[in-house]
């Protein structure tokens, strides 16, 4: 039922937003999605949007998750969120999405921590707080799968991003699954060990810019004014020049930590700072293939929604051809947009 109702909700908000002229993205606290807030406080997506005639309001929201159900709720037309969250949530609510940039996968950010055990073997038989259903999940499912166990051999519980650095050190609480900067904040506590993170599966965690498809479909200037803010923020921030250090300092802060801190989360990311890259990762086979496990792991957990007959049920179009269900295509990567950044045409 609160499925049903966010997409009568979004079907609502959706025949506003596609004929308008100003436009809400949300983001929340990520090392891939914190540069989002730094370019709205340098006014970087302001003159993106003025220059193709339009108004992006770009707004934070401290709960993960609740971002996601609020851009599918149809409050923001387009939000921050991993390639299985918007399979999972937007997509399997009905919502049809595309994945506007693919900014970065994890390789390294997403970990499994054990207190005073530094074996992922250990987690047998505990209790794991997780945001139940989230990567954080699947990164504990591929864990177990690589140590010869399963889901059956712990007990998850459903613990918030927002209150994750708070119950690690309480006691009865032994092991957790989280993401940067929680991770890096719960590993600088005492007997904390990371047993296990996305760098053991690469490019299976990837962060992105999700859009309604409805709206980029009527609103092809936002696509490029987002598109276009994102490639400029990327450029200020990589490299070691004065603009670049104090672009990420600033980062840094926002994430509540400093440079060296989110430098370290940057070298667990694998970001694509030149849309080329993006580019090439996008059309890869591979990403099809990382859609189909994503895909049957969220069937398993009854994530593609009520009465979804297998992991197909939700056709999911990338570049390389479409997985599962052609004829209900709720999950789209479009690359075009990063190609124009590529080509230098935004």
């Amino acid at each position: 039922m609160k499925r049903l109702a966010a997409l009568l909700l979004t079907l609502t908000f959706s025949s506003f937003s596609s004929a308008a002229d100003s436009f809400k993205v949300c983001w929340s606290i990520y090392v891939g999605w914190v540069p989002w807030g730094y370019a709205d406080e340098q006014k970087i997506v302001d003159k993106w949007a003025k220059k193709y005639g339009i108004e992006i309001d770009v707004v934070q929201i401290n709960d993960y998750v609740e971002s996601i159900n609020q851009y599918t709720a149809g409050g923001f037309d387009a939000c921050t969120m991993t390639n299985m969250d918007a399979l999972t949530i937007p997509a399997a609510g009905g919502v049809d999405s595309t994945a506007l940039i693919v900014g970065d996968f994890s390789n390294g950010n997403d970990g499994v921590v054990l207190k005073g055990s530094d074996s992922l073997a250990d987690i047998k038989g505990q209790r794991v707080n997780l945001v139940e259903l989230s990567v954080s999940h699947y990164l504990l499912a591929r864990g177990l799968e690589s140590v010869g166990m399963s889901e059956s051999d712990v007990t998850v519980v459903n613990t918030s991003d927002a209150d994750m650095v708070a119950v690690f050190p309480t006691s009865g609480v032994t092991s957790v699954v989280t993401w940067n900067p929680l991770l890096s904040e719960i590993l600088e506590m005492p007997a904390a060990n990371k047993v296990f993170d996305s760098s053991h599966i690469p490019g299976e965690i990837i962060d992105l810019l999700v859009i309604n498809t409805e709206t980029l479909k009527a609103n092809p200037k936002l696509g490029k004014a987002l598109t276009g803010a994102w490639y400029e923020i990327m450029a200020t921030m990589s490299g070691e020049s004065e603009t670049a250090v104090a672009a990420r300092t600033a980062m840094g802060t926002a994430s509540g930590t400093d440079l060296a801190g989110y430098d370290a989360q940057l070298a667990s990311t694998e970001m694509f700072f030149e849309p080329s890259a993006a580019v090439e990762f996008t059309n890869s086979a591979a990403l099809k293939e990382t859609m189909k496990n994503v895909a049957e792991f969220s069937f398993a957990h009854g994530l593609l929604g009520e009465g979804a007959p297998d992991a197909g049920f939700i056709g999911i179009e990338t570049p390389a051809g479409v997985y599962g269900n052609p004829g209900n295509i709720k999950f789209r990567f479009d690359p075009s947009y990063m190609q124009m950044a590529a080509d230098g045409k935004l």
